[in-house]
């Protein structure tokens, strides 16, 4: 089964200096219909506006990537991390028995355009940890590009959780297909472009919730960037 989740049926708040687009609950939005996808939790489209950001704040016992697709976003830790995530790389934070950090975008004039993913661990209690990768266009075009994963697999970042996410960059020339255990649930997120997912056309900002699929075939693309998860039930 195939779900169609479109851009404009997400949540949005709009902080002045923050712009985003919750496609489950989150904060101060809430639909009970949408608490999730099996482990995966958030995906929030932000965009910072320059000079701005958020400031020191926790999480614990979460999965937390950071996918920037404008701009660039600083990350700062009480881990001690202090780092730059420009558009290409992979961020992630395992959240684990508590962590301290905030995210800024210090440019004078250009937006920090991203997406806050969170995914549910499969253990908790652990120590907080980091990790950050760069995945060039050449390496996702075309394909499903394996970016995050609990074993690292291909180079991935590795993530405590029962999950593994994908990034891929697709034209007219391109098709690609998975497969898929059935008993697992997968998403489908499409960052920009347009995209036919399993017969159904997308555009950028919406998502295909798939339960009981074998296959997820993706063609008919133009311009489009996909982020493709593989979760559990």
């Amino acid at each position: 089964m195939l779900t169609v989740r479109k851009s404009s049926d997400r949540g949005y708040a709009d902080h002045g200096w923050l712009k985003s687009f919750h496609s489950f609950s989150f904060a101060g939005y809430y639909d009970a219909e949408h608490m999730g996808w099996g482990n995966l939790r958030v995906i929030n489209e932000d965009r910072i506006a320059p000079g701005t950001g958020f400031g020191t704040h926790g999480h614990r016992d979460m999965e937390i990537i950071s996918y920037v697709l404008a701009g660039n976003l600083a990350h700062k830790d009480s881990m001690g991390n202090i780092k730059g995530i420009p558009p290409g790389d992979v961020q992630r934070m395992s959240a684990g028995r508590g962590v301290q950090h905030s995210e800024f975008n210090h440019a004078p004039n250009d937006t920090t355009h991203f997406l806050q993913i969170w995914i549910e661990p499969n253990v908790t209690g652990i120590p907080p940890s980091y990790e950050q990768k760069a995945f060039g266009d050449a390496e996702k075009q075309g394909v499903l590009r394996l970016v995050a994963s609990p074993d690292g697999a291909q180079g991935s970042v590795l993530i405590h959780a029962d999950a593994r996410l994908y990034s891929g960059l697709f034209d007219s020339a391109h098709s690609a297909a998975l497969a898929l255990d059935p008993k697992r649930k997968a998403y489908v997120h499409v960052v920009r472009g347009a995209v036919s997912v399993n017969g159904v056309a997308l555009s950028g900002g919406d998502a295909a919730l798939l339960e009981g699929e074998a296959q997820v075939n993706l063609d008919q693309a133009q311009d489009a960037e996909v982020l493709f998860f593989d979760l559990k039930a």
